[in-house]
């Protein structure tokens, strides 16, 4: 009978209410730890120190995982008067739940004089868009956002524009998702010149990289290039958004075929870059990366398509990689057409086909350095052309270019290749030397800027040395007082 009954207590196990005590823990510890960033809103307008409204947003991301409906039901318990306005706005997006929610037990200064602080009210608006976009319920986002950015502009305070730099790219982010991007970018501009001439530089940078991602998403490549020439990006930017700006840059650069600039641009955005987070971002980055040194002739390295984070994203970029080092045309067209859907999304396709006459030219130099001479029927042939006047035409700009070093013999129809000439007789090496000597300055400019030197304040609290040697002999002496009252006190 016994072994029957722990059969049967195995089948049938009852729920115990332990998980469900366990997350209305998790659940009221999240309520803390927001009701912490709270204090620190409070704090950073009471005494108008930025660096606690700065830490409160490095805290959203870590909140933004514990984010639930359970959570978002405490505040609005917590923070708002029963049937107000907010308390009505608040409860439209959020769910019924079954359960009470969990509630702090506290109570708040500004509920004594009637209101919330508008930081701290902009505050739980932005986790509400926060807590939508992560639902995926993009038209209640894009509704909340609209409110949302009607609420940062209440007060002008210096605390409220920090805030309103995240607010703005949620804001972007809840009409991209809801492909309605075009709607707010007379609302961009309008907030940059307001950014701009009150010296927000939070707001200035977030602004100018929401346009360029807004000019860039409809491909106005001449517009959001007028932008970067007209606007003045911030350099007490974080770096995230430096990051992001470069980014930009080296894209506009690369679509305007100034590949050397572009190239400089991605790699200064990499160095910007979290190193352990914003997968996303670097996978995006080195995407472009990689067509760009593709497009400048060189072949990126290896170890970038092997790292665990970017390995399957880089994927179709190190099969392109391998078939333009290989020359083959026909394995291009191949990539080109397996991954044509993934490379429109990434927006890189127009780059990509480009590379077309990288892919040639990479086949003649191994068609030049195996035959010394050879039909131009057969390169047709080899390079997968339609005719040899084709070909000709093409190993004819290939000796222009100094691809390769050869002749065409147009009355037989071949190719003779011809002894290379010295390269250190060319300015190639000059180029590369100098390409590198302006790298290297270049990271030692970043370096100096990146340095802190301290204020001019500072040598006025230096003593001079009449003041250091009169300090030095008054503690002489009143050691020497000191001594003498000693040895005056024994018998």
């Amino acid at each position: 009978m016994r072994v029957d009954t722990k059969a049967a207590t195995v089948e049938s196990p009852v729920k115990s209410p332990v998980d469900g005590q366990e997350a209305k823990d998790v659940d009221l510890l999240t309520l803390e730890d927001i009701r912490d960033q709270i204090r620190y809103i409070e704090k950073s307008v009471a005494t108008k120190e930025l660096h606690f409204m700065t830490r409160v947003l490095r805290g959203i991301n870590t909140l933004r995982r514990k984010l639930n409906g359970n959570v978002l039901r405490g505040l609005v318990h917590t923070y708002f008067a029963p049937q107000s306005q907010q308390w009505n706005y608040f409860m439209e997006f959020l769910p019924e739940a079954m359960d009470a929610p969990p509630k702090l037990n506290l109570k708040l200064k500004t509920q004594k004089s009637g209101a919330l602080l508008p930081e701290v009210e902009v505050y739980l608006h932005l986790l509400l868009l926060i807590y939508l976009l992560d639902g995926g319920m993009t038209k209640e986002a894009t509704n909340c956002s609209t409110l949302l950015m009607e609420r940062t502009q209440e007060t002008g305070r210096r605390n409220m524009a920090v805030l309103a730099s995240r607010c703005f790219y949620y804001h972007s982010r809840a009409f991209e998702l809801d492909d309605r991007l075009e709607e707010i970018r007379s609302f961009l501009h309008s907030r940059l010149r307001s950014a701009t001439l009150k010296n927000n530089h939070d707001c200035q940078a977030v602004l100018i990289n929401l346009l360029l991602r807004n000019y860039l998403h409809y491909n106005l490549h001449d517009q959001a290039s007028k932008l970067v020439s007209r606007v003045e990006f911030p350099e007490s930017a974080p770096n995230n958004e430096c990051a992001r700006f470069l980014y930009y840059l080296g894209f506009i650069k690369a679509i305007q075929l100034d590949y050397n600039a572009a190239h400089d641009h991605l790699v200064s955005a990499n160095r910007k870059a979290p190193q352990h987070t914003a997968i996303g971002f670097k996978q995006a980055l080195h995407k472009l990366n990689t067509v760009v040194e593709l497009l400048l002739g060189e072949l990126p390295d290896r170890s970038i398509f092997r790292q665990p984070e970017v390995k399957d994203a880089l994927h179709p970029y190190f099969q392109l990689t391998q078939a333009i080092h290989a020359g083959d045309l026909g394995q291009f067209n191949n990539v080109l057409k397996t991954y044509l859907r993934q490379f429109n999304h990434d927006k890189t396709y127009t780059l990509i086909l480009r590379l077309r006459h990288n892919v040639i030219k990479t086949g003649v130099r191994r068609i030049s350095l195996s035959y010394l001479k050879i039909s131009l029927s057969d390169v047709a042939e080899k390079l997968q052309l339609d005719s040899a006047e084709d070909a000709e035409y093409i190993v004819a700009k290939a000796i222009r270019d100094g691809v390769i070093e050869a002749v065409i013999n147009r009355e037989h129809g071949y190719m003779i290749t011809t002894e290379a000439s010295d390269l250190y007789s060319t300015r190639e090496p000059m180029d590369q030397f100098n390409q590198r000597i302006s790298f290297c300055l270049g990271i030692r400019n970043q370096a100096i800027k990146a340095m802190r030197y301290p204020p001019k304040k500072y040598d006025n609290d230096l003593e001079s040395a009449e003041e250091r040697r009169e300090r030095e002999q008054q503690e002489m002496e009143s050691a020497k007082e000191l001594s003498e009252d000693d040895f005056d006190g024994f018998p």
